[in-house]
């Protein structure tokens, strides 16, 4: 029997996987319990309704990593389209369906015994797939054998769709592009002006870590990206391009996207922060639409841990001093829920390779799945987490000048490449 610890996505997956290939899971998960940023029972929690990102196979790498995962059967990507709710271009999710989804799938399934506790020690072999808030003597034993990193992750207040004043907001995709899926919430410049300098002077829960510069750039709280000029949120997740209100382009936009299938609930979009509570009531407030707005849940900060993994993991996330000891997600430093997933389904062919004695057959590095798992073992003195992106795939197609042909030739490359790659591994 494969121990597999942790059940959120990676952990999820790889179990998944393995028991679907007739391998016997012990399945241990510290739920009931919750960490700082869970709060569901079920397996496979989200923290917002878009974590998945975008679905756009030719234009964003994420959207690609989707897709491959999909051709490699992933129990994700089953569960998003189950739990689908409109957002254009990008793959939300009632993540209530989501979890309940990927939860009845792992306890209906003959092959997986769960075990509802913490892991304390380091298993001899299996998968490891904590996620960046292990804790307890798991954090210690890990941090004994391999040593660690951490940095400091932010997520985005979410508030009720019936407080929100829609006779100061107007719904529509940018560019019209989409089925009406964000409500978006203009303001002048003298009210953006207003809102970023209260948003500069706001109380932070834990300031002395954003001083450090502990927090991964692509997770960065709306105050920290506010601090880099006045115009900065206008020309990141609050700007007006490809939106007009009664025939005008506001000064800035701030965009609120459904947080599940009702559309009762609605999220903040690149509003991910570490304010105290109430600063974020009496900030975000601040924005025309929201002045009454009721928040269901505030922007919270948390630790997430991950591993040197160039000094310590092999390209197919075995440990280097025990080729039967697996991490996978985002202790990896593979940085997103997309990434963290398909880390622990790749983990799983892996593993299941090795159950069955054969060699180890890494993805070519002309698929995002592949580049990612050379990019977590490849040297690298200032290795940090990494997200799906075009610059980690191999190259090849220099010649190509147009970005678009370049990254749909790219795609259909890393699609044609996957699917002989599952082939050849599961031969």
């Amino acid at each position: 029997m494969i121990p597999v610890i942790g059940a959120g996505l990676a952990g999820s997956e790889a179990a998944y996987f393995l028991a679907e290939h007739g391998v016997d899971v012990l399945l241990i998960d510290m739920k009931p319990r919750f960490t700082p940023a869970h709060s569901n029972p079920d397996f496979g929690e989200l923290v917002c309704s878009n974590s998945l990102k975008s679905d756009d196979i030719y234009g964003n790498a994420c959207g690609l990593l989707k897709e491959e995962m999909r051709r490699l059967s992933s129990l994700t990507m089953a569960a998003a389209e189950c739990a689908r709710v409109p957002a254009g271009g990008a793959l939300a999710v009632d993540r209530g369906r989501f979890a309940a989804y990927i939860t009845n799938a792992l306890k209906t399934n003959p092959h997986i015994t769960i075990l509802s506790e913490e892991a304390e020690e380091l298993p001899q072999s299996g998968i490891i797939a904590t996620g960046p808030l292990t804790s307890g003597g798991l954090a210690d034993a890990i941090a004994r054998r391999f040593g660690n990193l951490h940095f400091y992750d932010a997520s985005a207040p979410i508030v009720s769709a019936d407080s929100i004043d829609f006779s100061k907001a107007f719904v529509s995709d940018r560019y019209g592009r989409g089925t009406g899926d964000y409500v978006n919430c203009p303001m002048t410049r003298e009210e953006y002006e207003v809102f970023v300098s209260a948003l500069l002077t706001a109380e932070r829960a834990v300031l002395h870590r954003f001083e450090k510069g502990d927090v991964f750039e692509g997770c960065m709280p709306v105050e920290a990206m506010a601090e880099r000029g006045k115009d900065t949120l206008r020309f990141g997740p609050f700007k007006p391009v490809g939106l007009e209100w009664e025939g005008v382009r506001p000064y800035a936009v701030l965009q609120l996207r459904r947080e599940n299938a009702a559309g009762t609930s609605y999220g903040l979009v690149g509003c991910q922060t570490n304010l105290k509570f109430g600063e974020q009531k009496r900030v975000f407030s601040l924005i025309p639409a929201l002045k009454n707005a009721e928040f269901e849940r505030y922007g919270v900060m948390h630790r997430n841990t991950y591993l040197e993994s160039p000094k310590c993991l092999n390209a197919d996330f075995s440990s280097r001093d025990n080729l039967d000891l697996f991490f996978a997600g985002q202790m990896t430093g593979v940085e997103g829920y997309v990434e963290s997933a398909a880390s622990g389904l790749i983990c799983g062919y892996h593993v299941l390779r090795r159950t069955l004695k054969k060699p180890t057959i890494v993805p070519p590095d002309t698929t995002v799945i592949g580049a990612l798992s050379r990019y977590i073992a490849a040297e690298n003195k200032h290795f940090e987490p990494m997200n799906a992106n075009y610059g980690i795939l191999a190259g090849g197609l220099e010649t190509v000048r147009d970005k678009k042909e370049k990254r749909k030739l790219l795609a259909e490359r890393a699609l044609s490449d996957i699917q002989r790659f599952k082939a050849e591994i599961l031969g």
